[in-house]
């Protein structure tokens, strides 16, 4: 689950960094009958802000109310829902850095007693379902190693040894939810 706004990677004009911070500051520039709206980002290096394009040129009265007022109110969950829209990191030019933005809850206080098998209470294996609350692309592998108390490493060589299998890759980032099933 997240835990705080990713930074968002885009190359500073002034000091020449190259992550930006969301804080949830959205500026609204009304032409007439036509809106622009813009998400402010801050340089993390020296502070300068730039924009992330969010509507262009929209007539008022296409705008839900709604949506408009959350705008003004400069809405953190906005923000959010905002930075995980793909057509607005595209539209920008943009990607998004998850690195300590988001926390793996495990729904229980102690993790499974994982040193290359499964605990002795199981029979043969123990079945997962990994949920997500937020599209965070991350290895699967990754999560599977931080739940069971693992290093990476741990994690790889059961991989290759087949006691840990899923229908999906392991290796690669995903943000969708997913099973996994590690073998005794």
């Amino acid at each position: 689950m997240p835990t705080c706004l990713p930074l968002v990677l885009r190359h500073c004009r002034t000091c020449a960094a190259g992550r930006f911070r969301a804080n949830g500051k959205f500026r609204v520039n009304a032409h007439h009958k036509l809106l622009d709206v813009w998400l402010l980002v801050l340089c993390t290096g020296c502070g300068e802000t730039a924009k992330l394009t969010v509507l262009e040129r929209v007539n008022v009265r296409s705008v839900p109310p709604r949506l408009l007022e959350r705008l003004h109110d400069n809405d953190l969950g906005l923000a959010a829902e905002l930075l995980r829209d793909p057509l607005l990191l595209r539209r920008n030019r943009v990607a998004l850095d998850w690195d300590g933005a988001w926390r793996l809850d495990t729904g229980g206080s102690g993790r499974p007693a994982v040193d290359g098998a499964v605990p002795e209470a199981s029979d043969e294996a123990v079945d997962v379902s990994v949920r997500f609350a937020a599209r965070i692309p991350v290895r699967p592998l990754r999560l599977i190693a931080e739940g069971c108390g693992l290093s990476r490493g741990g994690a790889a060589r059961l991989l290759t040894e087949g006691k840990l299998v899923s229908a999906v890759r392991l290796d690669r980032r995903i943000c969708d939810d997913f099973t996994f099933t590690l073998k005794r």
